[in-house]
């Protein structure tokens, strides 16, 4: 497998540090508001690579961060007039329920939080200073640039024009103009934690370093996020780690791309910032993540009402394929594995592991599955074996399972339902046709359309 690492800017061959572990770390959201669409492209692609770890074998140990004490949670918690940790609290109850409908796969997550470490991130920023890596002025501790020598090589940022570029006020208390805080003295209005310089809370970049360390080692497998993330978050992630341990934090560093709002930059200004849940009145998530997975993870891509219901289309034509097989291995005869079939499959099989690993093209991938579909339904017929049919349909569902798709879908409706669509037919039978009109549109308005085909007639929840 291949991933493009962004610390060499090249395809890399991905070998686990340990042998079938893979240690993955990924930034997660500040927990102040409802998750945006761009929070959930990180979500599901990084989720999508562990879920393929998962399927050649692999165990994943996936830590995923939540920000929970920052300024942007203190303003707010100001705002409303409450406790950072209750802001927290409920924000990621909305979190945890929009990564749900995005089908995340939440029971193999770790989702540590900056408030329940602060003693670790105290040691840690303790032990930088006393390797001279950090200085304390007045209770404020910072990170000292000048002693790491290769800051920068994340980003391809050249130390001298950083400093040379920043802007440096009279009363700057730092050595270097871009020294990051890694903990902050105490403010009136602001939470804070006794330390050994004095009462204060963590500076931003120093949370992920701690709990990075803390549970997956010294050295990962994969760090990721946004490309957004690389500088100064990554870069001041990785100059912290490295000089505290001497070893390398990350052997892989992945970057997704931006979402881009009917071709515009997604921001409050423009009026064009949707939250997951405010997609999620319109589209069923699923359909989120089926659109973000349909173009390669490094690139931007564009959301729009157009871009989204061409995804809503896609998706439901890889349904009506699923569908199909499932309404045929009820009705068809039994048989044996066709050696030809088996072969066929397994090749559309093969190429979506090629796809996903070069870098985690889930766009090929995605067309693999459509060529699964397009082989059925002009290959299999009413005298297509069950055992051929079931080889289909389970190899379309495994691969759907990587990518995180079908899982929307209803295996039932109620016997209400059925009992109606059997009068239908009966009145059918009999050639009463406005009476077999009326009942379909009284099944219709159950949320249930009905199709009539040669294999007789098949039924699928109404989606939106």
């Amino acid at each position: 497998m291949k991933l493009y690492n962004t610390l060499t800017r090249k395809k890399e061959e991905f070998i686990p540090i340990e042998s079938n572990k893979v240690k993955m770390y990924v930034c997660g959201p500040t927990v102040y508001n409802y998750i945006h669409v761009g929070n959930a492209r990180p979500m599901i692609v990084f989720d999508t690579l562990r879920r393929y770890f998962q399927y050649k074998g692999y165990k994943v140990d996936y830590i995923v961060n939540f920000t929970d004490i920052d300024d942007k949670m203190i303003k707010k918690a100001n705002e409303e007039n409450t406790t950072v940790k209750k802001i927290a609290d409920k924000f990621i109850a909305e979190y945890l329920t929009d990564s749900k409908n995005l089908n995340i796969k939440e029971e193999d997550t770790t989702h540590p939080r900056a408030l329940d470490h602060i003693g670790d991130i105290i040691k840690f920023i303790k032990e930088l200073e006393e390797k001279g890596f950090a200085y304390n002025v007045n209770g404020n501790v910072y990170f000292d640039i000048s002693k790491c020598k290769d800051y920068g090589k994340l980003s391809k940022k050249n130390l001298e024009d950083l400093v040379s570029g920043a802007r440096v006020e009279v009363s700057d208390e730092k050595k270097n103009p871009i020294d990051f805080a890694l903990w902050k003295k105490e403010k009136q209005g602001e939470p804070s934690w006794g330390s050994p310089w004095g009462k204060g809370r963590p500076g931003w970049h120093i949370e992920c370093s701690v709990m990075s360390r803390k549970y997956l080692g010294d050295t990962i497998d994969i760090h990721a996020g946004g490309e957004d993330l690389q500088f100064p978050h990554h870069e001041n992630e990785i100059a912290q780690t490295e000089s505290l341990t001497g070893k390398p934090f990350a052997r892989f560093w992945l970057h997704n791309g931006m979402i881009n709002v009917d071709n515009h930059k997604m921001s409050k200004s423009l009026n064009n910032f949707f939250t997951v849940r405010d997609v999620s009145e319109l589209f069923d998530l699923e359909i989120l993540r089926f659109f973000i997975l349909s173009g390669h993870y490094r690139k931007p891509i564009n959301y729009s009402k157009d871009t989204i219901n061409q995804a809503k289309s896609s998706l439901e034509r890889l349904y009506n394929g699923k569908r199909s097989l499932e309404y045929m291995l009820d009705k068809n005869p039994k048989g044996q594995l066709s050696n030809d079939i088996k072969q066929t499959i397994d090749n559309f099989k093969s190429e979506f592991e090629k796809s996903m690993e070069d870098d985690i093209n889930t766009a090929d991938a995605i067309t693999s599955l459509f060529e699964i579909v397009r082989f059925t339904n002009s290959n299999f017929n009413n005298n297509t074996s069950v055992e051929d049919i079931k080889y289909a349909l389970e190899t379309l569902e495994l691969l759907g399972d990587v990518l995180g798709i079908f899982y929307k879908e209803e295996e039932e409706i109620s016997d209400d339902i059925k009992k109606l669509i059997e009068d239908r037919q009966e009145a059918k039978k009999n050639k009463d046709y406005d009476k077999a009109d009326k009942i379909r549109e009284k099944i219709y308005a159950l949320g249930v359309v009905l199709e009539d085909t040669r294999q007789g007639v098949k039924w699928k929840k109404i989606k939106k």
